[in-house]
């Protein structure tokens, strides 16, 4: 059963999803307000999280964030802004999917469906295979493959790698993919700019032209993003 998270200071809302979502069989956890939302998570470990922008307290943005550092649980922002910057802003802090309201209750179980049957299958694989078979990852052996052949990478550039590989098309910043690659707490922003150096050498070694790659995008001003298509998983 999965167990899904609604936080929204809507009472009516709330109602309304709890409704929908049980007749689909979802355990059910709700809160009003950001903060309320952060101990859920950490209490009830969701499978997924249906997430307001708009909140009483912290914005949905910054919740998003905060846990985005510690889990990558899909996220369904609900918002009434449309605007093409602000569905850009929340895929760059970690959303996976965005509704605007108004919505469809039955739309949003279609998009919960959608991400939890992704992120099932994610968790199931023993291996990612994109653009047909062209590059592949072995979680269980740790091993990378172009064309069938072994690559040689580096602890951070696999670590750089399985990251971005696991959310095909999700924006991450140069912070985030350090906070991924980092062994300890400590942080220093001139860091960041170490992770382009990692980009560099992990595209010279998976991508047939490094001047059109097809794996390691860049999103300009934002950071980097997965651009493979993945094949169906080897369960």
């Amino acid at each position: 059963m999965a167990k899904i998270l609604v936080v929204d200071d809507e009472k009516v809302i709330r109602e309304v999803l709890e409704a929908y979502f049980e007749k689909e069989g979802w355990e059910m956890f709700f809160a009003s307000n950001g903060i309320d939302a952060l101990k859920q998570v950490k209490e009830h470990r969701p499978d997924l999280i249906v997430l307001d922008l708009m909140l009483p307290d912290i914005s949905g943005e910054e919740v998003c964030r905060l846990v985005r550092k510690d889990s990558n649980v899909p996220i369904i922002m609900l918002t009434a802004k449309s605007s093409e910057d602000d569905l850009i802003n929340g895929i760059v802090i970690g959303a996976d999917d965005y509704v605007t309201k108004p919505f469809s209750p039955r739309e949003v179980v279609v998009r919960v469906k959608a991400l939890l049957r992704r992120t099932q299958q994610l968790t199931n694989a023993k291996q990612l295979s994109f653009n047909e078979q062209k590059l592949m990852i072995d979680h269980v052996k740790k091993e990378v493959k172009l064309h069938s052949e072994i690559l040689s990478l580096t602890p951070n550039e696999y670590k750089i790698l399985i990251t971005m590989a696991s959310y095909p098309g999700r924006v991450y910043s140069r912070a985030d993919l350090l906070e991924k690659i980092q062994e300890d707490d400590i942080y220093f922003e001139g860091y960041e700019r170490s992770i382009d150096t990692h980009i560099k050498n992990l595209r010279k070694k998976i991508e047939t032209d490094t001047r059109r790659p097809e794996f390691i995008l860049t999103v300009f001003g934002m950071g980097y993003k997965f651009g493979g298509e993945k094949d169906e998983p080897n369960l």
